[in-house]
Order: C-alpha cells, then sequence, then structure tokens
C-alpha cells in the first residue's frame, strides 16, 4: 500500500530491499529554472525514515512526497513490536541496518534522519553499535548532517508499557501496561538493562549533527520535561538543537494538527543544515 501511495509522486520508483524495509528512489528533482532533470543518485542525500508503531501507510506517504519535493531519496524502516518486547533481536535489526547503510549503494551519499515515536528506539540501537566501535563508525557519523526526532517515547520504563499499551491495544491499554510492567521486571536483564544502555547511549549519542525536536505538553507517551532536559543536555554538549513544542497536540500527529508550523520548522531546518533542495508544500 505504501508503495502505490509513494508511486504516485512524480519520477519515484519503489525498492523492497528485505522485510520492513524499503527504497524510494527520486529519479528526478528540481533545477533552478523549475524544471525536472535526472537526478545522479551518488550525490543524492537519504533520508532515514523510522516510523511510529503500526503507522498507516497513507500518513508515511505525507511525510515522503515532504522529502521528495525536497531532493530526497528516503529509506523507510518500520519497527516491530518485537524487537522493543526483546532488545536483543532489535539490536541485531540494527546492526543490518548499519551494513545495509554501508553498501556500496549508500556508502558515499549523505544522510538525514527522521526518528517518529519508537523509531527514536530503533535509532537508539544504531547508535548503541556505534558508540561500541567509534573508529570503526566514525565516516558513517560524518554522514549523519541533520536529525529529526517527532514525539520521542522518552521517559520512565512505565511510560513507555503505558505507550505500548495505547498503541497496541488502545481498548485494553491498562491491562496490557500492568502486564508488560510484570514482563520487564520478570525479564530485567534482558529488557530494562538494555533500555537503560539504549536511554544512555542517546543522551551521549556520538553523532553531533544538528538536531530539530517535535514534541508537546499532553503526550502521554513523551514527557515533555525530559525531552527538555535532553535537549539542554545536547546543547551543552555542543550539539545545534531546534525545538518545536505546544501545549496541545498529537502523538505522532503535530503535521497534521499543526502543519504549517510543522512545515514551516521543517524547511527552515532543512535550509540550516544544507542538504537537500527545501521547498515541501502541503
Amino acid at each position: 500500500m505504501l508503495a502505490r501511495a509513494a508511486m504516485g509522486s512524480t519520477g519515484v520508483i519503489t525498492h523492497r530491499l528485505g522485510k520492513n524495509v524499503t527504497l524510494y528512489v527520486n529519479e528526478l528533482t528540481s533545477c533552478a529554472a523549475g524544471r525536472l532533470r535526472p537526478a545522479p543518485e551518488e550525490s543524492k542525500p537519504i533520508l532515514l525514515m523510522l516510523p511510529w508503531l503500526f503507522s498507516h501507510p497513507q500518513a508515511q506517504a505525507k511525510y515522503c512526497d515532504i522529502y521528495f519535493q525536497s531532493g530526497f531519496d528516503v529509506l523507510v524502516v518500520d519497527s516491530e513490536v518485537k524487537d522493543f518486547l526483546w532488545p536483543r533481536w532489535g539490536l541485531d535489526r540494527g546492526q543490518r541496518l548499519l551494513e545495509l547503510l554501508h553498501t556500496e549503494r549508500f556508502v558515499s551519499r549523505p544522510l538525514l534522519v527522521h526518528a517518529f515515536s519508537i523509531g527514536g528506539y530503533t535509532f537508539a540501537q544504531l547508535l548503541v553499535h556505534m558508540s561500541k566501535d567509534v573508529q570503526k563508525y566514525e565516516e558513517f557519523t560524518k554522514r549523519i548532517r541533520g536529525q529529526v526526532f517527532d514525539s520521542l517515547v522518552l521517559g520512565t520504563v512505565e511510560q513507555m508499557a503505558a505507550g505500548l499499551g495505547k498503541t497496541v491495544l488502545p481498548r485494553w491499554d491498562t491491562l496490557l501496561k500492568k502486564a508488560s510492567l510484570l514482563y520487564f521486571n520478570t525479564f530485567r536483564q534482558q529488557t530494562v538493562d538494555y533500555y537503560n544502555l539504549g536511554i544512555d547511549t542517546f543522551w551521549n549519542t556520538p553523532v553531533k549533527a544538528p538536531a530539530l525536536f517535535f514534541f508537546c505538553d499532553n503526550d502521554v507517551m513523551s514527557d515533555s520535561e525530559v525531552v527538555t532536559e535532553l535537549i539542554a543536555y545536547w546543547r551543552k554538549r555542543g550539539i545545534d538543537v531546534t525545538a518545536k513544542q505546544w501545549k496541545e497536540s498529537v502523538h505522532a500527529g503535530h503535521l497534521k494538527k499543526h502543519p504549517q508550523e510543522y512545515l514551516t520548522t521543517l524547511n527552515m531546518f532543512l535550509h540550516s543544515i544544507y542538504i537537500g533542495q527545501p521547498k515541501a508544500k502541503m
């Protein structure tokens, strides 16, 4: 379904690279005169999109179109519940994704990361591997020119359990939250300890590229105070951070709730890091 939605964009070709991994090649980009011309693949930036859990294809396509118009190819990597519930599997997927991004097709191209909700957890798995072997991934780290975090799931394990319940079984979220907490406590060494490692690595990320955060105060799955603390901590570490915060919005739905502010902020960020050709329109 996502393939059909994305293919609605002129000059976009879909490639399935594996389970939950799809590459959208943007074959045409705009030139200064406003005409379309072929875009050499080796020079085009790649957007690594890490969507929210169970995101609808049509919703993903809206973000893909923004980046297509900005000259990006888009690599979509969907998260799975099992990778969250058993973090070792998530780390294995993170390793495979790193290997993919080091293949000939991607190895020389600049990257922008856009992670939504639990997609931030998926990105943290990459950071764990990168932190363990800084020298090996030094060049890869430099290729990341920017990072966007939308509705980052951040806070306590209890908040993560609440988020899981609201995402997987909204009608039974309280029951699933209790079951999740029992599971986390029972398998603490296989779950919580890994989460803490991922969270610590995220806070002390080896990626120093400019970052943009979208978040709101009424998001039960993302503690806005903790996000604010993270932003301040990153700034002290020398990372250039832009933040767009709303008092009220929707988890992973800021684009729909506040379209003009969202697009304006995103486009300004893309301009500031000189990547792609930011000119996205609704």
